[in-house]
């Protein structure tokens, strides 16, 4: 059974700094890409970047390029997200999502990511 676990959400200030992690387990990651996406309230869910686990190459949204990084630890099966600098318009609920089996990260469309974490909220206020 597939489960991704969100974690490392809550509140950050504007300019401060915030990781959030992704924790797999049911599935041997490095035949997967992980995306992170975010959704806040009233808008539509959006991918941020992915990453391919087996070789660590990268792919970030325009929008966060820049003030994302997105890595993984192989031995502990997590994926983490490190975002510099947030923004208010950076609060939202955030998740990670595996693509299909054998996929690389070359898009950034939810419906191509079958597997979902539950999300995590992170809000960034003073």
């Amino acid at each position: 059974q597939v489960q991704l676990v969100e974690s490392g959400g809550g509140l950050v200030q504007p300019g401060g700094s915030l990781r959030l992690s992704c924790a797999a387990s049911g599935l041997n990651l490095d035949t997967y890409a992980i995306g992170w996406f975010r959704q806040a309230p009233g808008k539509e869910r959006e991918g941020v970047g992915c990453i391919n686990y087996s070789d660590g190459v990268t792919h970030y949204e325009d929008s966060v390029k820049g003030r994302i990084r997105i890595s993984r630890d192989k031995s502990k099966q997590t994926v983490y997200l490190q975002m510099n600098s947030p923004k208010p318009e950076d609060t939202a609920v955030y998740y990670c999502a595996t693509s299909p089996p054998d996929s690389y990260c070359y898009t950034l469309l939810p419906s191509e990511y079958p597997y979902w974490g539950q999300g995590t909220q992170v809000t960034v206020s003073s």
